[in-house]
Formats: structure tokens, C-alpha cells, sequence
């Protein structure tokens, strides 16, 4: 079991702990002579460290991804923690927890599933239940979705992220709809349940949460339409004009060409997806940013996505 966390590590303390390696480089000193970059990670966070000594050796033994056992002691550079490597070896397979190294949701996916399930049974469509049904007999889908993150860093990035997300939009579905006419609560809550199934390919998360071959190569919109068609091959007389209308709130859920929908939304489901799914992203986002940031400042630093800082509010005394 994992004893020291990234979290845990202070200026002076002694390092000897496994941690996955994010990033690694090798450069070179004045003299010409090689070190080693390395960013460290653990479900706790990540930190930066520098081997100055046997670099290309250190570098040949481990891969970007790979668990390494690091020992070294900690020190502070320019403001920021730094471990000085003394030592990179590779961890006995069996001593290494993947919980330890990757963050999750703070809520239970089996709860998260049952949840989301009694929801879908909600609808009215004899067809949409029989295709959330095919998926729900679907043990390694199932599996995926509650495993899976839902990105690699803007929001839901941790192992559950992609259920909890899901349920998210699926609940704000099922709020909205109501609210406007000529809404189809049906179509839009399956859109809402379905439009991210691909990224269960779509991420690699064994040592890191990184894209995947098929998430780098089609996306997780091209693999989604292809899960989905996969489902309606299976279900006799599924009416071509929902399967078309479900294709549509998946290939458009990103709301234009520019980041990454094939087609923008055309159908006022499609419209609606858009932006509950844009809205549950960026609040989880935005409130994950502001849980890393120091709890004592009424405004976070500076957000370079978003381009702007955000306010946490005062407490009383400092009002």
C-alpha cells in the first residue's frame, strides 16, 4: 500500500514512494551533460522532479505512463515543490494499487447506475426502452460506464466521471423538458443518457487518464454512433427516423463544427442537449479549479481555458 502522497510532500522531507510518470524529458546542462524532467502524479496531485546523475540511464528504464518507484528527497524551486532523484526503479506489480494514483468521484457508481436505470425505465417509447435495455444487459458497457472518466482534464476527469456526468445531464433532461413545448422528453433524456457512451473507448486510464488509440484516431462521437448502431442492429423494426434523430444527438451534442460535432444541433432536443451537457461540464470544471485552489483567497488565479479568475466569495470576517 501506497504511504507517501504528492499531497503529503513537504520541502526537506525524504521521498521514497511509487508514483506514475506523466511526463518525462531528458535536456541539457551548460556543460552539455543530461538530466532528467520528470512530472510525478498520484491521486492526490502531481509534482515536478529533476535527476541530475545518470540520466539516460534513469530515462531508458521506464516509459511515460509506467508506475516507477522514485527515491530522492524534496526541495523547493522558484516557489513549487521538487524532488531530487536519487533512484527510479520499477515496483513489484503486486504493490501497486491503481486507486492510489488516479482521482474518483466522491459518489457510488452502483447508486449512480440504479439511479440512472429507474430513469430510463421512465419513458413512454416502447422502442427507447427496449434499446436501454439492450445496453443495461450489457455487462462490459455497464462496467465502462461506471468505471470510465469523462474527460482527461475539464471536468468529470476521474474514474466515475462518466456516469456521474451522465446522471447529471439526464436529471437536468428530465427537469427541462417539461418546461418548453414541443419538446420530446423521451428522445431527449435518451440523448441524454447515450450522447457520451463512447468515451468508455475514448480513454486510457490504467496509470494515467490519457486518450486512447480509437479516442485519438475517431473520437468519442464517432465511436458513440457506432455503439449505439451496434444496440439497433440487434432490435427488429427500431423505427429508422428515432435511430436517425438518436444519431443526430450524439454526432451534435458539442454544439458546433469548431469543437468537434460533425453537424450543429437541428432539432430543438438536439439544441437542448447542447447546452445542459455544456452546462453540467463547465460547473464541475469550474468548481473542481476552485477546490484546488488556495481556500483561504476570495478569487482564484488566473484560468487559461476560460480566461478569466473566478470569485469564491469572502468569509464574514474578511467582508
Amino acid at each position: 500500500m501506497k504511504q507517501q502522497f504528492v499531497r503529503d510532500i513537504k520541502p526537506g522531507d525524504v521521498v521514497d514512494a511509487v508514483f506514475v510518470a506523466a511526463e518525462k524529458s531528458l535536456s541539457h546542462k551548460k556543460d552539455g551533460s543530461p538530466y532528467l524532467s520528470l512530472s510525478l502524479t498520484d491521486r492526490t496531485g502531481s509534482v515536478k522532479a529533476v535527476a541530475w546523475d545518470d540520466a539516460d540511464k534513469l530515462s531508458k528504464g521506464f516509459g511515460v505512463g509506467d508506475h516507477v518507484r522514485v527515491a530522492g528527497r524534496a526541495s523547493e524551486y522558484r516557489n513549487d515543490l521538487q524532488l531530487i532523484v536519487q533512484s527510479i526503479t520499477q515496483p513489484a506489480p503486486d504493490t501497486v494499487d491503481p486507486a492510489d494514483f488516479l482521482p474518483a468521484t466522491e459518489r457510488d457508481t452502483d447508486q449512480m447506475l440504479d439511479r440512472l436505470v429507474k430513469l430510463s425505465r421512465t419513458v413512454k417509447t416502447p422502442c427507447l426502452l427496449d434499446l436501454f435495455e439492450a445496453f443495461w444487459k450489457d455487462d462490459d458497457f455497464v462496467k465502462g460506464l461506471k468505471t470510465s472518466p469523462a474527460a482527461k482534464k475539464m471536468h468529470h476527469a476521474y474514474l466515475g466521471g462518466l456516469i456521474e456526468h451522465t446522471l447529471s445531464v439526464a436529471l437536468l433532461a428530465d427537469t427541462v423538458a417539461g418546461h418548453y413545448k414541443r419538446i420530446d422528453r423521451d428522445l431527449l433524456l435518451a440523448g441524454a443518457i447515450l450522447h457520451d457512451i463512447g468515451k468508455i473507448d475514448e480513454f486510457d486510464y490504467r496509470g494515467r487518464i490519457d486518450y486512447s488509440d480509437v479516442g485519438r484516431l475517431l473520437s468519442h462521437i464517432v465511436t458513440g454512433v457506432r455503439m449505439l448502431d451496434d444496440k439497433l442492429a440487434g432490435l427488429a423494426d427500431f423505427p429508422d427516423n428515432t435511430a436517425l434523430l438518436l444519431r443526430h444527438l450524439i454526432v451534435s451534442h458539442h454544439g458546433s463544427r469548431e469543437f468537434g460535432s460533425p453537424e450543429p444541433p437541428k432539432t430543438l432536443e438536439a439544441v437542448l442537449l447542447h447546452y445542459l451537457d455544456e452546462i453540467d461540464a463547465k460547473i464541475n470544471g469550474i468548481r473542481t479549479f476552485m477546490d484546488g485552489e488556495d481556500p483561504a483567497q476570495a478569487w482564484t488565479s488566473y484560468h487559461k481555458v476560460l480566461e478569466r479568475f473566478f470569485f469564491k466569495g469572502r468569509r464574514e470576517q474578511d467582508a
